[in-house]
């Protein structure tokens, strides 16, 4: 979570290898639905500023404008060492239900999550914000009939949870052997 990073620069070449390892993540008819936006440095800044006046825009129109919530789209992003905007592009030629798409994306987030482990980053999916709006959109390259998926916070963790977040996979799992 960004108030658990140390504000430290992570190397845009690991990004690089991160978004790399991402587009390796599996695609019915090689579609390859994810679409990424990068922001880092200042580039946070314009991040902010988009969602935040995107947020604005949409609240004020039908009267849901929640001033705490829009102070905390203009900082938060501020938090993180970069964050990704994750987008999924349809095709529409190729006619693969949406359902597989988003798991072609998910599974690209995916291995965006094990390379920032591997790299000793902290990361975290955020869809909240402006993530629904059809009017963020257009601000990521994306149109009507594409979906925003949400926003790949990525920075260096103060320090790495001591327990196993998770519960035992035995209290998830069921074995059927005959």
């Amino acid at each position: 979570m960004p108030g658990h990073y140390t504000g430290a620069v992570v190397d845009d070449a690991v990004v690089r290898t991160l978004l790399e390892n991402a587009t390796c993540a599996p695609t019915h008819k090689r579609t390859e639905p994810w679409r990424f936006v990068v922001f880092m440095r200042e580039g946070l800044n314009r991040l902010a500023e988009m969602q935040a006046e995107c947020y604005r825009q949409v609240t004020e129109a039908d009267n849901t404008f929640k001033e705490e919530r829009y102070k905390g789209l203009q900082t938060k992003p501020l938090q993180s060492a970069c964050i990704i905007a994750i987008g999924m592009k349809r095709d529409p030629k190729a006619s693969v239900p949406e359902i597989e798409e988003a798991g072609a994306v998910f599974c690209a987030i995916e291995n965006m999550y094990l390379t920032a482990a591997a790299y000793g980053l902290g990361c975290y999916l955020s869809t909240g914000g402006i993530t629904y709006f059809e009017e963020a959109k257009p601000l990521f390259g994306l149109e009507s009939g594409d979906r925003l998926i949400g926003f790949f916070h990525l920075g260096v963790p103060k320090e790495w949870p001591a327990a196993r977040l998770r519960r035992p996979v035995d209290e998830v799992t069921q074995w059927i052997t005959r």
